[in-house]
């Protein structure tokens, strides 16, 4: 019976929980291809730094769940009994589970996967409301609890949002349904106990921590790993950062270079790995100047343009990171597609009482391979194989 029990727990510490990540076209190109993106931008300027700060709203004529625009990668969850699968972002930046419901009428709903408590023989209701801002705008619903099927874990008793409006008619072509926020708890709306911490108080997974790696070329082959770090997806050591702050994944960049010369950050500053954020975001400023430095220039989109031809040529940035350096060299902060080559980088309009912040989004995370830590407050980042 005690070699049993020892069996038992060697599996269970070996236990890795893989969720397959899915990489689709995002809102951005299924608006640009149904011929909505120029009139979309031209009424609403997106400033990414409202997902963050809800003062930030305020600065510019923002919508809800605009920082999800450019996202190409997504997972599936099942909830209820039996399970009724959601197509979600796992989103480091935010810490809710919310997803459609049959309550929800806003063109957003209606030809996206909703959940009927109805049809889950284990859900059980509240009185309590929900909204989750992601802009001036926010998404409203109610709270309930049912189990949550998550790369075969059995997260029950898990609280999550049952949307009953979603603002803004162009998330019709959002090809995601919600988003599961793997944040720390002191930023969810309502209180609501994340996914990730349910599942760690309920013993389901062995470690305390859970990482993301994402496929810098091909359309499969990125996860998101609980419980667990698979080394097979990385190379060398991995190091570690501790956090700044306990709510985001917020950690201390000590510099910015490129050339050798700092472009931004010469004294330190924040930054937030967020894997619910596309590109590399930053002060207006300091990514202008960065946008000059590798040529790019705006088109009637908008969007920054940089010439496919100069990408051989163009410099690395290199983002140096408690002690360690991280280059990013321009295969990786240029995006090539059927439609040419714009700009990885972003600016972004930041209430001046929070200093230089930068966020570390997908155009990052394909180049380092990311582990989050909750049992030691830190994030671990290493070269992805």
């Amino acid at each position: 019976m005690k070699w049993l029990l020892l069996l038992a727990l060697v599996a269970l510490s070996e236990c890795i929980y893989k969720v397959p990540l899915i990489r689709r076209k995002s809102l951005r190109t299924n608006l640009r291809e149904h011929g909505f993106l120029k009139d979309y931008l031209k009424k609403h300027q997106l400033n990414p730094a409202s997902k963050y700060f809800p003062e930030a709203a305020d600065m510019l004529a923002t919508q809800p769940l605009e920082n999800y625009m450019d996202m190409e990668y997504f997972g599936t969850i099942g909830i209820g009994t039996p399970p009724q699968e959601f197509t979600v972002i796992f989103d480091t930046g935010s810490s809710n589970l919310w997803v459609p419901s049959v309550y929800c009428s806003s063109p957003a709903c209606s030809n996206h996967n909703r959940f009927d408590p109805r049809k889950s023989s284990t859900y059980q209701g509240t009185s309590q409301t929900l909204s989750v801002a992601y802009g001036t705008g926010s998404m409203t619903g109610i709270l309930g609890y049912d189990t949550v099927q998550v790369a075969g874990i059995a997260d029950t008793n898990q609280i999550f949002g049952l949307s009953e409006t979603e603002p803004g008619s162009f998330l019709y072509y959002a090809p995601f349904d919600g988003i599961l926020g793997l944040a720390y708890p002191s930023i969810a709306s309502s209180g609501a106990t994340p996914v990730f911490d349910n599942m760690w108080n309920q013993g389901l997974i062995s470690q305390d921590l859970f990482s993301v790696y994402l496929s810098p070329n091909d359309q499969s082959g990125s996860v998101v790993m609980f419980g667990g770090i698979d080394s097979s997806y990385y190379t060398g050591t991995l190091n570690w950062v501790p956090l700044s702050s306990e709510t985001y994944w917020q950690i201390t960049v000590d510099s910015i270079t490129m050339n050798g010369e700092a472009i931004a950050c010469s004294g330190g500053c924040q930054a937030i790995v967020d894997t619910g954020t596309s590109l590399l975001s930053g002060p207006t400023n300091a990514i202008a100047n960065i946008q000059s430095s590798i040529g790019a220039s705006q088109n009637s989109y908008g969007e920054m343009e940089v010439s496919c031809a100069a990408i051989s040529s163009l410099p690395s940035i290199v983002f140096t990171i408690n002690g360690v350096q991280y280059p990013l060299p321009p295969s990786a902060y240029v995006l090539q597609s059927q439609q040419g080559c714009t700009s990885g980088f972003q600016g972004m309009n930041i209430p001046t009482a929070n200093g230089e912040l930068w966020i570390l989004g997908d155009v990052f995370i394909r180049q380092y391979f990311a582990v989050f830590d909750r049992g030691n407050n830190r994030v671990g980042l290493a070269p992805v194989a």
